[in-house]
């Protein structure tokens, strides 16, 4: 039997997902969370087969999450699914330990054969990714240099977030944030973040973004 954990800050997501997967394995037993910080807990506490995960959800992001969760039990297959496109967040999900990616717009069977390939340790991404991975590997753009969580907070100021926002949104202090700050432009070689919101703009890192 299956012992699957879902995680997502929308309920009728959840609820979504969980009766595909019932539909699939009547018999698994599944688990649901509404934040990162629930998830690390129950992977802490629990043993499980299986994690699929929202990479956006309050506090601590998916992939933090992921991070965590590999950390705790590196052989745990992890599921990120996301509205964001794969060219923005797929590479850097694999590379912080996920078995696969999958965008929420993705049809139900989808999900199972994700499901189905990383259950046999194997990793999960499109083929559509797999040609872009065959062919680009690492474009080597500047905010590709970023660190996961510099990468969340440069896309909040793109998109005109002010600093106290985004420190009560990822409950951090706002020295914090005001450090990732300077590090994000320093490393996009920016001064400001009317310039940084250009950047995200040309990079198509603004359109993806949902408020």
């Amino acid at each position: 039997m299956k012992r699957i954990i879902v995680a997502d800050d929308h309920s009728f997501v959840r609820v979504g997902l969980i009766q595909i997967l019932k539909d699939e394995y009547p018999q698994a037993e599944i688990k649901e969370v509404g934040d990162g910080e629930s998830l690390v807990k129950e992977v802490m506490k629990q043993d499980w087969d299986l994690v699929i995960s929202d990479l956006d959800m309050p506090g601590r992001s998916g992939l933090e999450a992921l991070e965590q969760i590999k950390l705790i039990r590196p052989a745990l297959p992890v599921i990120i699914l996301s509205i964001y496109s794969e060219d923005l967040y797929a590479v850097r999900a694999l590379k912080a330990g996920a078995s696969g990616y999958l965008n929420k717009n993705a049809a139900p069977y989808e999900l199972i054969k994700a499901v189905e390939r990383v259950s046999m340790g194997r990793k999960y991404i499109t083929p559509e990714l797999a040609e872009k991975l065959l062919e680009f590997g690492d474009t080597g753009k500047p905010h590709e240099k970023l660190t996961n969580r510099e990468f969340e907070i440069f896309k909040m100021l793109a998109a005109g977030k002010t600093i106290s926002q985004i420190a009560e949104t990822l409950s951090l202090a706002l020295t914090t944030v005001s450090t990732h700050r300077s590090h994000i432009l320093e490393k996009l070689g920016l001064g400001t973040n009317a310039e940084l919101t250009r950047y995200a703009i040309a990079h198509h890192i603004i359109s993806d973004l949902k408020d």
